[in-house]
């Protein structure tokens, strides 16, 4: 019987949230799941060191010279070889495949540097998401934690945080702060969230498997 559910964290640069979800780990508030990989598509990236100073596995593959259905693949056989459960995109720029997503449905999970469905979707990343909200002149923005699906930061949202946008704000500033106020604290409460549900399920389907 699953006592905790098995993450893979998927990353493409420093890794903040990773780090955020590495260090409730280290507190005891991730007590339904466990870190147990760390992937990125790009070689050299901060979150892999972020990684491996924890003790979790990191995996690198270049999608630069990989392609990204070859990364894909890749990244596919490293998750079941490991018998992941849910998947973590934090700060993971590259788009999956509708394939991809179909394998984990329900089991992936992304964090998003706005109040969904505001500037969210194709284009809306790091900071030129704050770029928008400025530009938009918003008094309030915030972070939001969802499901993944095909369509692109369209999923169920699981989670959300406002946070104050200031006159004298720009796009890093506001980006701190709502990493600070949002994202580090949404993150790991959703991945809690969702390895009690993982957990729960499973021990619900191995007590209808007949015996005997």
């Amino acid at each position: 019987m699953l006592t905790q559910a098995r993450i893979a964290v998927l990353v493409s640069g420093s890794g903040t949230n990773l780090q955020a979800l590495l260090d409730a780990q280290q507190a005891g508030s991730l007590p339904s799941g466990q870190l147990c990989l760390v992937i990125s598509d790009r070689p050299g990236v901060y979150a892999l060191d972020r990684a491996r100073q924890h003790h979790v596995e990191a995996l690198a593959f270049d999608r630069a010279s990989l392609g990204a259905a070859q990364t894909e693949a890749q990244m596919l056989a490293a998750l079941a070889a490991r018998g992941i459960d849910l998947v973590v995109l934090a700060g993971f720029l590259m788009i999956l495949s509708p394939g991809f997503i179909r394998r984990y449905a329900g089991r992936i999970v992304n964090v998003h540097p706005s109040l969904l469905p505001a500037f969210g979707g194709k284009g809306y990343y790091g900071l030129r998401v704050h770029q928008a909200a400025l530009a938009r002149g918003v008094k309030v923005s915030g972070a939001t934690v969802h499901l993944v699906t095909e369509e692109p930061d369209g999923g169920p949202i699981l989670l959300q945080k406002a946070v104050r946008v200031y006159p004298k704000d720009t796009p890093e500033t506001l980006q701190r702060r709502v990493m600070r106020q949002a994202e580090w604290l949404l993150l790991p409460r959703a991945v809690e969230e969702l390895c009690r549900a993982i957990v729960k399920e499973d021990a619900h389907d191995q007590s209808i498997v007949p015996r005997g």
